[in-house]
This record gives C-alpha cells, structure tokens and sequence, in this order.
C-alpha cells in the first residue's frame, strides 16, 4: 500500500502536467493545422493542381451540379452496359465509345446529359452492336481452339 500512495500523486502530476502542455500548444497546432488547410483546400490551389478546371460561381453552383449529376448518373449507367456487353472493355475504352457518338462538347454537363437523353434509343443499338461483337470474337475464339484441337 505505501508503493501505491508514493505513486498515485506521481500519475496525477504527470496527467495534469500532460494536459497543460496540451492546452500550451493547442493554439500553435490549430493554426498550423488551419494554414494547412487553407493551403490544400482553396480553388486557387485546386486549379493548380488540374483537380478543377475552374470555379464555380454560388450563384450558379445549383444548376451546375444538378447537371453535372444527371450527367455522370447516365453516363455510368451507360458505362456500365457497355461493360456488361462487353467484359475486356474498360471504363475509359466505354467513355471513348460514348465520345466518339457525341458531337457536343464533352466539358458542357448540359449538353451530354441532353445528348444522352435524346440520343438513348442510338446508345442502346450500340450497346447491342457492342454486345453482338463480343459474342462473336467469343465464337470466333472458340472455334479456332476447336479447329486447333
């Protein structure tokens, strides 16, 4: 028991001690942490380093990424079919299939998600095309381990 009371005020000390160095250097770590931020999450710096391409206005902020979402709901649920149509394509090979039947301008979300709309029953005949292509190298491959054999 003497051991326990010698060190029981020794443990106190050093919490006590813990936390007003904590409280001394909050303040310092805070603004550390605030530039920090600032440094990384501003647009000036987000443009920099090509994350964005520019900013966007709160006035317009609304209507943007309405349609920048409508935009890329269609343009990944497209995605998706043509991968399924087609299992050796990759995302960016399906974006390429999806641009090269767009004459709009790729950057404009307005102008895609109207070309998506308007142009689905083309997009579906593709995604078949597609489809019909990959069962026929399917085929093709098969036959030709068949005639191998």
């Amino acid at each position: 028991i003497l051991w326990l009371s010698e060190t029981v005020p020794s443990v106190l000390c050093k919490k006590i001690q813990i936390k007003a160095r904590e409280d001394l250097l909050k303040p310092v770590y805070l603004q550390a942490a605030t530039e920090f931020a600032d440094l990384h999450d501003k647009t000036g710096r987000m443009k920099a380093k090509g994350v964005i391409s520019a900013a966007v206005p709160w006035e317009q902020s609304r209507e943007y990424f309405y349609n920048l979402a409508k935009r890329r709901i269609s343009q990944d649920a497209y995605v998706s079919q043509l991968k399924a149509a087609d299992s050796t394509l990759s995302t960016a090979a399906a974006l390429d299939i999806l641009k090269s039947m767009c004459s709009a301008d790729w950057e404009d979300n307005t102008a895609i998600s109207s070309f998506y709309t308007d142009s689905a029953a083309e997009i579906a005949a593709k995604i078949a095309s597609v489809k019909k292509e990959s069962i026929q190298s399917k085929i093709d491959a098969l036959n030709a381990q068949l005639g191998e054999l």
